[in-house]
Order: C-alpha cells, then structure tokens, then sequence
C-alpha cells in the first residue's frame, strides 16, 4: 500500500471508539492530529507505546494536539485496553483495515526474520486542514514519543 508523504492530504475516517463513540477526522479539523496506529491492543509494545502517549497527553494537548490511536481490534479489546491503562484518548476499531490500508499503514513488515502482512507501527501528523505535516513509518514503539515530541519541537 502506498505511504503518505509530507503535503498529502489525510484521508478522511469515520470509526467506532473504546468508549462507545465515534471518531471522524473531519470533526478534527482546526486541531493539530497525531493519528498512531499500533497491531494489537494489551500487547507489551503497544502498551508501552499507548502509555506513552497517555503520559505525554496534556502536554501535547496544550500545544494544540489531539491523538488517536487505530488499531484493528474489536471495540471491546479496545475498551479493556484503555480501561486497564487509563487511556483517555480516542482508540479506534478499524477491524474492516479501510483506514490501516488508505494511511499506508497496513501491508508487508519483517516480524522475528519472516514477511507477513499486518499493521506497521506507524505514526502521522496532520494540521489544521487536513494535512500531513509528519509521516513516519515502522517506527519503534519504545522512545517512539520522546521522539516525536522534539520533532514536534515539544521537549
């Protein structure tokens, strides 16, 4: 699947939350987005990531940022991942994979020396409008967010 690229216009998604809602990239728009999106809720990598991010949530929210997370798990998975990890941003299901696949997030990756098709750790930043500012690839799930944060010119 293709990647999106720095000046791509983001896909729009419409997809069920953990918390029994819904998450629209359109009704995001005028806020600054970090879409991540991580193989499988409960797992040590994405935990780590997830808590991540949750430890970082008001800082980044402060400057102007939201963050969701995507993953192709069910919405219950879902909710017991954040409930058990006090995740307090979005989660959501993309358990058709429509948005894993049109964000470039879905497809081949090496895991322990073998190809198989699946989620690539991934992690996009959108503006304002809509567009990608940031797009980064199988990314590491540890220091991932330190990472990004001085990127992002956070610390």
């Amino acid at each position: 699947m293709p990647r999106l690229a720095v000046g791509d216009t983001a896909p729009d998604f419409t997809l069920p939350t953990a918390d029994g809602g819904t998450v629209r990239l359109h009704d995001l728009r005028g806020r600054r987005v970090i879409v991540y999106f991580y193989p499988a809720a409960s797992t040590p990598g994405c935990t780590k990531e997830a808590c991540d991010f949750r430890d970082s949530l008001a800082s980044l929210q402060s400057a102007g940022y939201a963050v969701v997370g995507i993953s192709p798990d069910p919405v219950p998975a879902l909710a017991a991942f954040a409930e058990a990890e006090a995740l307090t941003f979005p989660l959501a299901s993309d358990l058709e994979r429509s948005t894993l696949e049109a964000w470039g997030a879905w497809g081949e990756k090496t895991l322990y020396g073998k190809t198989v098709t699946g989620v690539i750790r991934s992690t996009v930043v959108v503006d304002e409008a809509g567009v990608v500012t940031h797009a980064q690839y199988n990314v590491r799930a540890t220091g991932h967010v330190a990472r990004l944060r001085r990127e992002l010119g956070l610390g």
